[in-house]
């Protein structure tokens, strides 16, 4: 999105009958385990551990290393360590999970009742992997397609020896998770790793001229509901066969990943969990033998044994059911990895009609052209999946910049490659929105290819349609919307539309003023196909309206009742930007200091006395600040975001 992305780690511990992680048909999860086998007991809970993450148009891998999970017991006492990954850690590249699960593993949870979470991440250097993509926004400090040395690198917060540094982030919940013994429970945490402080490009004197990259994880991270796992998108799994089960019903894995930094060929490492996925007995599952080149639907996995013995590996598309079961849409098998993961994934980063082509960034930034033929079909990760939504070039037009896809190819061997099919897994509108009424609104996203720029109206879903469930498991039906910074504020009902539009400016197209500026609502949504309102085009479930990035600017009036004014630049006059205190939504405040060429960056807990003092002190007169907030109709900006500076730091534009 234009804005910065939003960015999320996500850890779910999936509800029974809704989210049961390799369940068998009647929704148990027993089925898939950790590498040790152990499933829920009398005291445990079940509990299937997922990443996730948004789209970045600036980079084109984030590597990261999840080391473990731990669950902080209500009342006191020790963190119990839920999740542990393999002694070789893999890295897990964020960026290609743009609102797409990957699943971790099935773990038991001792019963009780939970407050927070300690997620341990890798924090050596050389265990980050940071590839900037082909096309970032403008303005950004890192060159096109470049990989960031690890001596570039600056892990905050990293404790431990040399070699074995690690970064917990801890992680308060906003309700209790209750684990009750022999059910499953569910738990969504979200980090925004395009917060403005995760990432921060400096050059100190000491670095002779070189742009080092300070990486802090222990941003933003928080407690976010799962509204319907019915609707859950999982990326595409690897593994390794296990084994059939006897009646054909489900399939054992042992789930791996690609080796980051991508190698020719391409191996896979193991993570040691094992994971039990069904085959769609009601309707069929597509199965690709990748080696013979055929494909087939099958609604057992009997009927395609002899293509899956132990040890062949697979690609597996697959979806959870509302009763809780995982199911396979599609499969691709092969005797090589290499062959299961030698198809293009990543986001589209450029639709040619006139070529009929697409082009995809990969995982290692490298943007790959695919041709798009007649026989070509497409497929929407988010519906039934074993039937293709359009054929053929003509299809093309549903199709910009930022959707985030994995191709199967006729030819992996081809030049250029050749789409057998292109599985659609998020379907991504953001940007500007204006126009907006109580039937649509308009998205407007520049990028710095103007070939690749969309200007695009949308309807809403009908009002009629399924959308999630509130917290107290109420079905939802049509449109809704939240802020990003209040994701368990959800606005929905018959006046969710009308609502909506009031809150981005209605109908104008100019925006919002701001300070004397022109500023705009921004907003991501994840657009369905084929719903009642539009049943052959996208519409639009949800909006979340972004935090806007407003220019940056110095500081008028210093902070008094929760607000301060500000200039910024290209404005004619002060703004005023409201700060919450409150606990649970309070504003994230950081001071980023650079001191000597030492970039130190400190989260301020402004909902203490000592926080507020220490912001206020910060806002001083003239004091540059950069601001992330949702502009408000009265002409404020409501601050999800703060960051003031101090030091000798010159912060850039």
């Amino acid at each position: 999105m234009a804005v910065k992305s939003l960015q999320t780690i996500v850890c779910c511990a999936a509800l029974a009958g809704l989210a049961a992680c390799g369940a068998s048909g009647s929704g148990s999860m027993s089925a898939a385990s950790d590498s040790s086998g152990a499933g829920a007991t009398a005291q445990s809970g079940n509990v299937a551990m997922l990443l996730s993450d948004a789209s970045s148009d600036d980079w084109a891998t984030i590597g990261v290393k999840v080391l473990s999970i731990a669950l902080v017991p209500q009342g006191g006492g020790s963190a119990v360590t839920v999740y542990t990954a393999a002694s070789a850690a893999p890295m897990i590249n964020l960026v290609q999970l743009d609102q797409l699960a990957e699943i971790l593993a099935n773990v038991s949870v001792p019963a009780g009742t939970y407050t927070g979470a300690v997620l341990t991440v890798s924090g050596n250097a050389s265990d980050i992997l940071l590839t900037v993509s082909q096309d970032p926004e403008a303005g950004f400090a890192g060159a096109p397609g470049a990989t960031i040395p690890a001596t570039q690198i600056q892990v905050q917060g990293a404790q431990g020896s040399t070699s074995a540094r690690t970064v917990p982030v801890n992680v308060t919940f906003v309700a209790p998770l209750v684990v009750t013994a022999g059910q499953e429970s569910a738990l969504d945490l979200e980090v925004d790793l395009s917060h403005p402080v995760f990432i921060v490009a400096h050059s100190p004197p000491a670095a002779g001229g070189a742009t080092l990259w300070a990486v802090d994880f222990r941003g933003p991270v928080r407690q976010r509901p799962i509204a319907d796992i019915g609707r859950l998108v999982l990326r595409h799994t690897y593994g390794s066969v296990g084994s059939i089960a006897s009646d054909g019903s489900s399939l054992t894995i042992t789930k791996v990943l690609p080796i980051l930094p991508l190698t020719s060929p391409e191996s896979a490492q193991s993570t040691g969990k094992t994971l039990s996925i069904d085959c769609d007995a009601a309707n069929g599952t597509l199965f690709y033998d990748v080696d013979a080149g055929t494909a087939s639907t099958i609604k057992s996995f009997t009927s395609v044994a002899a293509d899956l013995p132990a040890g062949a590996y697979v690609r597996i598309a697959a979806r959870y059911q509302e009763d809780g079961s995982l199911t396979a849409t599609r499969i691709w098998a092969s005797s090589s990895f290499n062959s299961v993961w030698l198809s293009p994934e990543g986001h589209v980063v450029h639709v040619d009609m006139a070529r009929d082509e697409i082009t995809i960034l990969d995982g290692a930034g490298i943007p790959v052209p695919v041709s798009v033929t007649a026989d070509t079909q497409f497929f929407f990760h988010g519906a039934l999946n074993t039937t293709a939504i359009g054929t053929g070039p003509g299809f093309l037009a549903n199709l910009v910049r930022g959707f985030k896809v994995h191709v199967s190819v006729v030819d992996p061997l081809a030049v250029p490659l050749v789409a057998q099919s292109v599985d659609i897994e998020t379907a991504t509108f953001s940007g500007k929105v204006s126009l907006a009424t109580a039937s649509g609104l308009t998205y407007t996203h520049a990028y710095l290819r103007g070939a690749d720029d969309y200007g695009l109206a949308l309807p809403y879903i009908s009002s009629s349609s399924a959308n999630g469930k509130d917290a107290q498991g109420n079905q939802l039906l049509g449109f809704k919307y939240w802020d990003f910074a209040y994701p368990t504020l959800v606005t929905s009902g018959p006046s969710a539309p009308t609502d909506f539009a009031a809150a981005v400016g209605g109908d104008s197209s100019t925006g919002v003023s701001f300070a004397g500026a022109n500023i705009f609502a921004y907003g991501a949504s994840y657009a369905r196909w084929g719903d009642a309102a539009s049943p052959s085009d996208w519409s639009l479930p949800w909006v979340v309206l972004a935090p806007t990035p407003l220019p940056l600017g110095t500081v008028t009036t210093g902070l008094a009742n929760d607000a301060f004014t500000m200039t910024v630049l290209g404005g004619s006059m002060p703004g005023t930007v409201d700060v919450s205190t409150s606990a649970g939504s309070a504003t994230l405040v950081y001071q980023v200091d650079r001191m000597g060429g030492v970039i130190t960056i400190s989260a301020i807990d402004i909902t203490t006395a000592s926080g507020l003092t220490a912001l206020t002190n910060g806002l001083t007169l003239g004091a540059p600040v950069k601001v992330y907030g949702i502009p408000q109709s009265d002409g404020t900006l409501r601050a999800y975001v703060l960051a003031y500076f101090t030091g000798d730091v010159m912060p850039a534009q």
